[in-house]
């Protein structure tokens, strides 16, 4: 049986999908070289598509938070906050 990385038993459901025919000739390919069902290669593919798409959502987040944080500010102010010297120095 299947565990998740907690250890636990991956709970599964059958369903049917509608997949585009290229993707699905592509994945049963994949499945054929792995020498794994069709079943595998599409769960992991999915599995692997949900977590880039939590990713993003969580980019989104922290960007969306850094905005609001800093909305206040001017852009002179942000610069020194990044550290940026807005002064010229002076050469000797």
């Amino acid at each position: 049986m299947s565990k998740n990385s907690g250890g636990n038993p991956i709970k599964k459901r059958r369903t049917t999908l509608t997949l585009p025919s290229d993707s699905l000739v592509q994945a049963e390919r994949i499945a054929r070289v792995r020498k794994v069902n069709l079943s595998t290669v599409i769960s992991e593919a999915l599995s692997e598509g949900l977590r880039a798409h939590a990713a993003v959502t969580r980019s989104e987040e922290v960007l969306n938070s850094y905005r609001a944080a800093f909305s206040g500010f001017t852009d002179d102010e942000v610069a020194i906050l990044d550290g940026i010297i807005l002064e010229p120095v002076k050469r000797h």
